[in-house]
């Protein structure tokens, strides 16, 4: 897969999903999304359109603005490290238990 494969043009990600480009203006504003633009065109990489999905559905099904949606991705973020940091210490003791799962 090339470089170019790896990214998604905004304005097919706005026709699929239905939604202005401001707002994908606004996302990256907000720091929620980051845009490359490749020449003269401006793409999302794949791997970020499951966040971007995430977004919509916080704005369409919850009615949440740009705000709203940044602390909620933030506070997501720190379960996720949260969670992460909890399985290696849960990992650690059961080496200091003699215990495997």
């Amino acid at each position: 897969m090339s470089a170019a494969e790896n990214y998604i043009e905004i304005s097919q990600l706005c026709l699929h999903y239905e939604i202005e480009t401001s707002f994908i203006d606004d996302l990256c504003e907000y720091g929620l999304i980051e845009i490359s633009t490749i020449e003269q065109a401006r793409f999302i990489h794949h791997d970020r359109i499951c966040d971007l999905e995430k977004i919509l559905r916080l704005q369409r099904d919850l009615d949440i603005n740009m705000e709203g949606i940044a602390s909620v991705l933030h506070l997501l973020q720190k379960i996720d490290r949260l969670q992460a940091e909890l399985n290696a210490v849960h990992n650690k003791l059961q080496i200091y238990e003699g215990k495997e799962d």
